[in-house]
C-alpha cells in the first residue's frame, strides 16, 4: 500500500511539473509574440547606435584567448593556412590597452576559408557585460580579408537591446606584437535596432 502510495505521489508530481512547464512555456512565447505584434503599449521605433570598442587577441601564452581546434590534410602546406579552424574569447576594452575598462568578450569560431588568399570566415558575438549594452549581444557574420588595412563584415542580429539588429562593422588591426603575439583589433560598429517608445507618444506619430 505504502509502494503504491509513493508511486501515485511521484505521477501526481510529475503531472504537475509538466504542467508548470507548459504554462511557463506558454508565456514566453506570447511574451515573444507581442514583441512582433507591436501592441500600442509596446510600439518601437528604429534606432541607429554606433560602437566604438577594442579587442584584445592573445594568441599564446598561458593567457591566449584564440586556440586551435581543428585543421584539414592541407593546411600545413597552405599559403593561406586553409583548413585552419580557431575559437575565441577576447577581451573587449574601451581603449588599445589591455587594463583599460572591460566592456565585454568577442567569442566566436575564426575559419581560414580562402585558397589563394589570406581571408577569414568569422562568426563572432559580441557579448557585453558592462557599460550601457550590458547583458545585450551583437553578432558578426562573413568575410574578413585580413591581409586589407581596413576590413568590413555585415551584422545580422542580436538580443536584448540589439534584437532584430542589422548593420555593420568596420574593423582593423590597431597594432600587433610580434614577440608576444598579442593583437590588438580596432572596431566601429554601426548598427539599426529596435528601441520601445510610449504609448502616447506612438499615437501621437501614428496620427
Amino acid at each position: 500500500m505504502g509502494k503504491i502510495n509513493i508511486n501515485l505521489i511521484m505521477f501526481i508530481f510529475s503531472m504537475l511539473l509538466t504542467i508548470w512547464a507548459a504554462n511557463a512555456k506558454g508565456n514566453t512565447l506570447k511574451k515573444e509574440e507581442s514583441f512582433l505584434q507591436k501592441p500600442c503599449q509596446e510600439k518601437y521605433r528604429e534606432k541607429v547606435a554606433k560602437l566604438h570598442f577594442y579587442v584584445q587577441d592573445e594568441l599564446r601564452g598561458p593567457d591566449a584567448t584564440v586556440w586551435e581546434v581543428a585543421r584539414s590534410k592541407i593546411t600545413s602546406d597552405s599559403a593561406t593556412s586553409f583548413g585552419l579552424v580557431r575559437v575565441m574569447d577576447d577581451l573587449i576594452t574601451s581603449d588599445p590597452a589591455p587594463n583599460s575598462k572591460k566592456l565585454g568578450r568577442a567569442q566566436g569560431l575564426i575559419t581560414f576559408s580562402d585558397l589563394k588568399e589570406s581571408a577569414l570566415n568569422m562568426n563572432i558575438n559580441f557579448y557585453f557585460t558592462g557599460g550601457k549594452y550590458r547583458g545585450s549581444t551583437l553578432c558578426v557574420l562573413g568575410r574578413n580579408p585580413i591581409s586589407n588595412k581596413i576590413r568590413e563584415l555585415p551584422v545580422v542580429g542580436g538580443t536584448s537591446t540589439f534584437r532584430m539588429a542589422r548593420g555593420y562593422s568596420i574593423t582593423n588591426t590597431y597594432s600587433y606584437n610580434t614577440s608576444t603575439d598579442h593583437g590588438v583589433l580596432e572596431y566601429s560598429i554601426f548598427v539599426v535596432y529596435l528601441e520601445k517608445k510610449p504609448c502616447f507618444e506612438a499615437a501621437i506619430n501614428d496620427e
